[in-house]
């Protein structure tokens, strides 16, 4: 069926329904807001769009497709002539997906979704805006399954592994004694955990359910007494079992844990309900108590212990070499033989690969040559791809999860001569790729605070991004976690301002997209760590982890200051000491100029 079709059979399962207006969020059960298992991807199966953000609205009358400002040219593309409208999300005059719903449904009419992939946040807030139009909620229909049918993939069986300590640096023991901590600190009986992360983490396990992110789908929940783990069966081993269960660890089917949690009564129960969805939380009896805040795992998994923090720059350095391969390769062949986006991309697959520990992509690589790369997470594929030519840029954004860490890069490589505007545009973005990069800062700060430093150069030619400066990043998990980020503006419940801790990790990358023309993007991860402790307070710097040259032919000297030529020249030093022993010679060479000293 083509997307009007699929929209057409959702209007007349919602006319038997009695739904007036259909919700489709792209998140799973566990509220993943990014990747997901392919079973759960509705949004796209009824739009047409492929994006990893946003959501899906249909009514008898409009069928619209939310998402933010990263996808805007990709969703143009793809919903042409589906009937589809694009909303592009953080735009003047669009309102936020619930708020729409708020205003859209009828008086008396009735709001469905499915409650399993809808947080039971948002459910109490839809509830209570709509009882002033005495309209309802329908929770328990999943229209957009039905429409997908029997074609519908089946939900991921794939077996789980552990992670060893010489990995993770604490054992299971130790983080469910450190959870409990916290538990009694607030006085929880239980401690629910949805997150896919938080389970992984807790129990030192690792899955292969999702592309590209380590992890299983799974809950667990933890009392003063007990773990339990609710895990399909199909996808334990001897090993796993045997692991769980020398941790004290009881293996549950994954459906029960709505029957568990019926079964508490009187306790208080440790909650987010922004991460619980809706049926479990319809689960839970009325006289327990809910403590709606984030699960302690989310810090615990944000702040790197020092073992983590070894393996991370270990994984880097693999990292590094894979990279320095790539460019080399990019520039020797470009013009010379063939290449296109996809060709491209399979070489950096190939090299990461070939490193020691790798288990696969931390994310689809991004491989996009000239205009696609304003396309902020444009994927190149065998039926859609573009020739690279030795001219312009191949913006490329990538990473690797190896068993020591989890990795995310992007270069933007020039392929031949460059305009004075591209070169400045380039310098512009490495400007304020260096000024957050070399960030003093007292603790307390969050990354809202030093987004400016980031934006500012851009922002002086009337330019801006339409996404976050920076991300955290997992170990040996998400490529993209939370709860800390780089983003522009004040923090909002949903993404609140978090404070930057020493040992957690986040990404460094401003950039320029200009529709239909290019997109320049320059990407590093830093480790927050601790500097001088005076009179005014613990400051804080960036340690970068990232070890790859930035692109001495695509950069305009006069824009840069000479403190700022001082910092490429002392990164690139680095980068050449740190990666150059592990290269052969005719490698170590093109290293050595490309990292080579520039001056006025």
């Amino acid at each position: 069926m083509t997307p009007k079709e699929r929209v057409a059979l959702l209007r007349q399962y919602m006319k038997e329904e009695g739904i007036d207006i259909y919700y489709i969020p792209n998140e799973d059960d566990h509220l993943s807001e990014e990747y997901t298992a392919d079973y759960f991807k509705c949004k796209s199966f009824i739009s047409g769009f492929s994006g990893e953000a946003g959501c899906t609205i249909v009514s008898q009358d409009f069928a619209g497709l939310w998402t933010d400002g990263r996808y805007f040219t990709q969703a143009e593309q793809e919903l042409a002539g589906t009937g589809v409208e694009l909303m592009r999300m953080g735009q003047e005059g669009v309102l936020d997906p619930l708020a729409f719903l708020a205003a859209n449904t009828p008086e008396n009419g009735v709001l469905g979704y499915d409650g399993r992939v809808v947080s039971a946040a948002s459910s109490r807030y839809l509830k209570e805006v709509l009882k002033k139009k005495n309209a309802k909620l329908s929770v328990h229909h999943d229209l957009a399954g039905k429409v997908w049918g029997e074609d519908r993939p089946a939900m991921p069986q794939e077996k789980i592994y552990t992670l060893a300590q010489k990995y993770t640096g604490e054992s299971v023991k130790d983080k469910i004694s450190r959870t409990r901590a916290k538990m009694q600190e607030k006085g929880a009986d239980v401690l629910i955990l949805t997150a896919l992360e938080d389970p992984c983490w807790l129990l030192n396990i690792r899955g292969n359910d999702i592309v590209c992110t380590p992890v299983s789908y799974a809950f667990a929940m933890v009392s003063m007494d007990s773990v339990s783990y609710y895990i399909d069966s199909a996808k334990l081993t001897k090993k796993t079992v045997k692991h769980l269960q020398d941790n004290g660890v009881s293996i549950r089917a994954y459906e029960a844990l709505a029957e568990d949690l019926a079964a508490l009564h009187g306790k208080t129960v440790w909650a987010a309900l922004r991460t619980l969805n809706t049926e479990l939380y319809a689960a839970l009896a009325e006289d327990n108590r809910i403590l709606n805040e984030p699960s302690p795992l989310l810090l615990f998994r944000a702040v790197k212990n020092e073992t983590e923090i070894r393996n991370i720059r270990n994984a880097h350095v693999k990292d590094g070499i894979a990279m320095v391969r790539f460019i080399k390769w990019v520039k020797e062949t470009v013009g010379e033989k063939k290449m296109t986006e996809v060709t491209a991309q399979n070489y950096l697959y190939d090299l990461r690969a070939a490193q020691a520990d790798y288990i696969e992509p931390s994310f689809p690589t991004i491989s996009a040559y000239q205009a696609n790369g304003a396309m902020m997470h444009y994927s190149a594929t065998d039926e859609n791809h573009a020739k690279v030519e030795p001219r312009g840029f191949l913006l490329v954004d990538s990473g690797g999860t190896y068993k020591d860490g989890t990795t995310d890069i992007t270069r933007t490589i020039s392929l031949g001569r460059l305009s004075k505007e591209e070169k400045m545009l380039y310098t512009k973005v490495l400007k304020g790729h260096m000024a957050l990069g070399h960030a003093r800062f007292l603790y307390g700060t969050c990354g809202n605070n030093l987004d400016i430093l980031a934006r500012g150069p851009l922002w002086d030619i009337n330019i801006d991004y339409q996404c976050g400066t920076g991300h955290g990043v997992g170990h040996v998990l998400s490529v993209h976690e939370g709860p800390h980020g780089i983003r522009w503006g004040m923090g909002t419940p949903a993404r609140p301002a978090v404070r930057l801790e020493p040992g957690m990790i986040v990404t460094n990358e401003p950039g320029v997209y200009m529709p239909h023309k290019l997109g320049i993007r320059i990407e590093n991860e830093l480790l927050v760590t601790r500097g001088e402790k005076n009179f005014y307070g613990q400051f804080l710097y960036f340690e970068d982890v990232t070890y790859c040259p930035y692109d001495l032919e695509a950069i305009d000297l006069k824009y840069l200051s000479d403190e700022e030529i001082g910092w490429l020249n002392d990164y690139h030093q680095n980068v050449y000491r740190i990666l150059s022993p592990h290269l052969n010679k005719e490698e170590k060479k093109w290293l050595r100029e490309a990292t080579r000293k520039v001056k006025r």
